[in-house]
């Protein structure tokens, strides 16, 4: 599967989004609008002007509309969803070269409000999943302790934890012990 590399930029920026939430986290991981700039500028999201309470407020708000796609059970079902943010965003594609990232394309329009901005840009790089028979991609985090999701971009899908040094490692830590005592258990019978 080609994904180009704003694609890819966009489909990291959605996932850290939808994992600041709170039923993910704990708590929420975009409490204010020191946070939420916080975000801006850790994701590098460009052409991002002052932000408001409202601004905070949409984002909660896309942020709950896009997690949804990844709970899915059909292609149909997603771009339903999908295709509703994109819309609400009124999405304006132009083509653009700054910050040395090369000609690429933006789906906001100048200096749109960060919800829109959001909603235009990461609902775009689900589009492009969807398009390309790939929804099996967007996935929830298998670690039956974690609600994190991820976009599976491995070459043969086979990724089932949102980090491997965390939850993947945590669980077969886990089941290595459990074979141990096991063993162990047989061995002392």
């Amino acid at each position: 599967m080609l994904i180009t590399h704003d694609t890819e930029c966009a489909l990291s920026i959605l996932v850290d989004l939808l994992n600041t939430a709170p039923e993910v986290c704990g708590d929420e991981r975009l409490p204010d609008v020191a946070a939420l700039d916080g975000f801006v500028i850790r994701n590098e999201i460009s052409e991002v002007d002052s932000l408001t309470e409202h601004d905070l407020h949409r984002v909660h708000g896309l942020r709950t509309r896009l997690r949804e796609v990844f709970g899915t059970e059909s292609t149909e079902e997603a771009a339903e969803l999908v295709n509703a943010v994109v819309a609400d965003a009124g999405t304006t594609p132009r083509l653009v070269n700054h910050d040395h990232h090369g000609w690429h394309v933006h789906y906001f329009a100048p200096h749109a409000a960060i919800g829109d901005h959001l909603a235009a840009e990461l609902g775009m790089a689900l589009v492009f999943i969807l398009m390309a028979g790939e929804r099996e991609r967007l996935r929830r985090c298998e670690a039956p302790d974690c609600a994190r999701v991820f976009v599976d971009l491995s070459r043969n899908r086979s990724r089932r934890y949102c980090d491997s040094r965390t939850c993947g490692n945590r669980l077969h830590v886990a089941a290595y012990r459990a074979r141990q005592r096991s063993a162990e258990a047989v061995t002392s019978a």
